[in-house]
């Protein structure tokens, strides 16, 4: 596998929506292991604000003109839609190029076994951007369980809930299940994958679907999912874009006492605010928002673990310089992606 010299890791995000505007540039541009060389937008407003924002940037509008430049680069990020991903990721991987490929992986678990390949034949890295294992509240309840603090662990529910009647305003209302459209997908690809790296491998799956949206053709806009991991845990998964009420995001029963967490991680609004990484206050879940540790009558607040969305670029660094492992091994996501399979094929 080629190591990336110790000069900063010269870099292109593709796209420059949520993804490769909220996430990706404003977590490379926070950390001095990378320069953000190239940003591919087709849309002529999306141009414009990477040129405001990133004047050291080489702006361009097509994949071509990106992989024109592939030997002054070392890394290409794909913050495109799904059904994108394995054509961008297997050009750059042709090109040479360590890829970072944003959630959900790709359409099918086909084409993950086949970009794998790819990657380890070229002799690149190839990782995927699962975020939310950096989320403030994950990382709270893996020190909570840790500690043993609910006992053995009888029932975990998991929750992201939005009210969107409106939709998305994005590739999500249109894209379709076949191109790896649909909330369980998008948001399947963050609970199943939290609730493997708490729990284990999945022995069976069950799940239900629905497409509750405006857009009657497209995928669905909610999902329920239950799992049974090897280790007997089993968890129950909500996703939902209609949800006028939202749930606990975390609620955990053991056989010594119960978890429970209200509310999202706050690191998305905050980069989109505008807020660096480095500000004291990103990451910080304030003191009201703090889950509850306890019995009924007999609960106590568990202070929050500060949200580290920096450590998956932290972390990449480090393996693209041959000094440790991927932030994400993208066999991780892969299994997800044959659970979320499996679901589709029986809902």
């Amino acid at each position: 596998m080629r190591t990336v010299a110790a000069a900063p890791i010269r870099t292109a995000v593709v796209g420059f929506g949520i993804s490769g505007k909220v996430f990706h540039a404003s977590l490379l541009t926070a950390n001095p292991d990378f320069s953000l060389d190239v940003i591919v937008t087709a849309q002529a407003e999306r141009a414009a604000e990477a040129a405001h924002l990133y004047p050291q940037a080489r702006i361009v509008g097509t994949a071509d003109e990106l992989f024109a430049l592939a030997e002054d680069l070392d890394l290409v990020i794909l913050g495109t839609p799904p059904h994108t991903h394995y054509g961008l990721a297997a050009t750059a991987i042709a090109h040479g190029l360590n890829v970072v490929v944003d959630k959900p992986f790709v359409p099918t678990s086909a084409l993950g076994e086949k970009l794998i390949s790819r990657a380890s034949d070229g002799g690149v890295q190839l990782t995927v951007f699962q975020n939310r294992r950096w989320d403030a509240d994950f990382l709270t309840l893996q020190k909570v369980l840790a500690s043993g603090g609910v006992g053995e662990v009888t029932s975990f529910e998991s929750r992201v809930e939005w009210w969107r009647p409106e939709g998305f305003g994005n590739w999500r209302d249109t894209v379709s299940l076949a191109e790896g459209g649909g909330i369980l997908h998008d948001l399947g690809a963050h609970l199943i994958d939290q609730a493997i790296q708490l729990f284990g491998p999945v022995d069976t799956s069950y799940g239900e679907t629905a497409n509750r949206g405006p857009h009657p053709d497209a995928a669905d806009t909610e999902a329920f999912v239950s799992l049974l991991h090897a280790s007997g845990v089993r968890t129950r998964l909500w996703m939902n874009g209609m949800a006028a009420q939202a749930g606990p995001r975390f609620h955990i029963l053991g056989t010594r006492a119960g978890y429970t967490k209200w509310g999202l991680d706050g690191q998305e609004p905050a980069l989109a605010a505008g807020m660096p990484p480095s500000d004291p206050a990103y990451g910080v879940d304030p003191q009201e928002h703090w889950g509850l540790l306890g019995v009924d009558g007999a609960t106590t607040p568990v202070p929050a673990e500060r949200g580290a969305y920096p450590e998956f670029y932290v972390q990449l660094a480090a393996a693209l310089r041959g000094n440790g492992p991927l932030p994400v091994d993208p066999a991780e996501p892969l299994e997800v992606l044959k659970v979320i399979e499996g679901i589709h094929a029986l809902a």
